[in-house]
């Protein structure tokens, strides 16, 4: 099948349906169409995930998606998204897709209220660190970044350049590395356990 030209193909698919409703169609027409079919359900099925990409670019809900898709809810909407997408950490069926972005999410609002409720910690760190004198041109980077996710009014966006400045901190700075170290850990360990609390719910 020509893929360039999808229009084409499905024209002629139809000319052998017909042909094969009157009982006119060799094998060879029909093989052919079989094989056109599989190839151009293939190319549709790579189609669906991009537009639903691009209607969620373009402002479209999930409220306003499941009925196009099908479907009765916001929820059966997003799912069949996932399920669609293809995995950048290797999960092999859209099931573990699904179950693997919702525990990320589940992680990702539970390290959000945790950043909330330590704000006041993980600014006066984040000042620390941005004030730092006689840094490296990478330490400097991370010291740069920081300062600027001060001016964020989310906590939260603190904690990716803060984790990353802990490894250009020299000896000199190993107690502030250290109180780093322990805020990567406690993340890294509320992003699990909200990942594994949200699996037991199911």
């Amino acid at each position: 099948m020509d893929e360039s030209d999808p229009v084409g193909a499905v024209r002629r698919l139809h000319e052998v349906v017909t042909a094969a409703r009157a009982g006119s169609a060799d094998q060879d027409q029909l093989l052919t169409a079989l094989a056109g079919l599989r190839t151009l359900r293939e190319q549709i099925a790579g189609w669906e995930p991009e537009l639903i990409t691009a209607a969620r670019a373009a402002g479209a809900s999930w409220v306003a998606l499941a009925p196009a898709l099908g479907v009765a809810s916001r929820q059966a909407a997003e799912r069949r998204y996932l399920r669609l997408q293809p995995s950048d950490t290797g999960e092999k069926t859209g099931e573990a897709r699904v179950d693997a972005e919702r525990g990320r999410r589940a992680g990702d609002r539970a390290v959000a209220d945790w950043a909330r409720r330590n704000s006041a910690i993980l600014r006066q760190l984040a000042g620390r660190v941005s004030a730092l004198d006689g840094l490296g041109p990478a330490a400097q980077e991370s010291a740069d970044r920081i300062g600027a996710a001060l001016g964020d009014d989310d906590p939260a966006t603190l904690l990716p350049p803060l984790a990353a400045a802990r490894a250009h901190l020299t000896d000199a700075h190993a107690g502030l590395a250290r109180q780093l170290g322990e805020i990567s850990e406690q993340t890294d360990r509320l992003r699990r356990d909200a990942a594994g609390n949200r699996r037991a719910k199911d």
